[in-house]
């Protein structure tokens, strides 16, 4: 869809925009490579939040992600698939066109851009009833690092991490889970017109955005061996762009994979040498709210 198109539909749509549905359809996308380990926990989450359907891309993924993606289509969840074979992750491009598929084919009133690592919390418990009081077009969320605790599965950590601004103090990558982090973007389906690389942002007709109390629960590093396959793949791929933009940290860590330094650097992405200063400098902090929420899910 052009740009000039995407504008008319915008203005077509803009007296509705404004208008606050009781009952708001909400369809998420999700962009997923290699997920078999987090994808299942995923759908459940967000469907037990209200999310009423899902468009998903998958970009050539080898492991058991399809057969996690095939059945929650045979149940009804997953709304549309999209088989992306493409290499050279066009993120903002291949988003786009599940939004646009939400909008026009799914009747999505709010849209939620998400990767399978992510976990959308909202404050109410239910996205329904957070969104039926909202009178903006855009919600800006904050995300938390989840922090990786050595010995136990993913689902049953219960430490997320603050910013550390100083990280050449404790050692730490310029990208680590303690690096500042954008925050991410919800929006309606009236007045879209293109989301941002990352889902960082997005532009709309007449943007009326406000900070919500929305959190997104992040997942991006799930033990070493996980993190140097994510890297490897991730910077492979962005390499191909032409455009080179975007995806700033994986084409840091795939020059460091290249100069055979990717392992090192992993102990300074999570700070492991100076996890007991971190934690006694407040960096990380106890929160048992995913686990618990994880540990409910059928």
């Amino acid at each position: 869809m052009t740009m000039f198109s995407k504008i008319f539909r915008a203005l077509w749509g803009l007296p509705s925009s404004f208008s606050t549905p009781l009952a708001p359809r909400i369809v998420m996308t999700l962009l997923v490579k290699d997920e078999e380990d987090i994808l299942e926990q995923n759908l459940l989450f967000h469907h037990s939040m209200g999310v009423d359907a899902f468009i998903v891309t998958d970009n050539n993924s080898s492991d058991g992600t399809l057969g996690i993606i095939d059945k929650y289509e045979k149940k009804g969840w997953i709304v549309e698939v999209i088989r992306e074979t493409a290499c050279d992750y066009s993120q903002k491009k291949w988003v786009d066109r599940m939004v646009m598929l939400a909008i026009r084919k799914y009747a999505a009133d709010w849209v939620i851009n998400a990767d399978a690592d992510e976990f959308w919390y909202p404050p109410q418990g239910s996205f329904p009833k957070y969104l039926s009081g909202v009178n903006a077009n855009v919600l800006h969320c904050s995300v938390v690092n989840v922090y990786p605790e050595p010995g136990l599965f993913w689902q049953e950590w219960s430490q997320t991490v603050r910013e550390v601004v100083d990280a050449e103090r404790f050692g730490l990558s310029p990208y680590s889970l303690f690096s500042h982090h954008k925050g991410k973007v919800m929006h309606r389906a009236n007045g879209y017109i293109q989301i941002s690389m990352g889902n960082h942002k997005v532009l709309m007709l007449w943007r009326r955005q406000q900070h919500s109390d929305i959190i997104v629960y992040h997942y991006p590093v799930r033990g070493k061996e996980h993190f140097l396959r994510k890297m490897i793949n991730g910077g492979k791929q962005l390499e191909q762009n032409l455009r080179k933009r975007g995806g700033r940290h994986w084409r840091y860590c795939y020059e460091l994979h290249k100069q055979g330094k990717l392992e090192e650097e992993y102990e300074r992405m999570v700070g492991s040498k100076c996890r007991a200063q971190l934690i006694q400098g407040g960096f990380i902090v106890p929160d048992q709210r995913m686990k618990n929420l994880l540990a409910h899910l059928v």
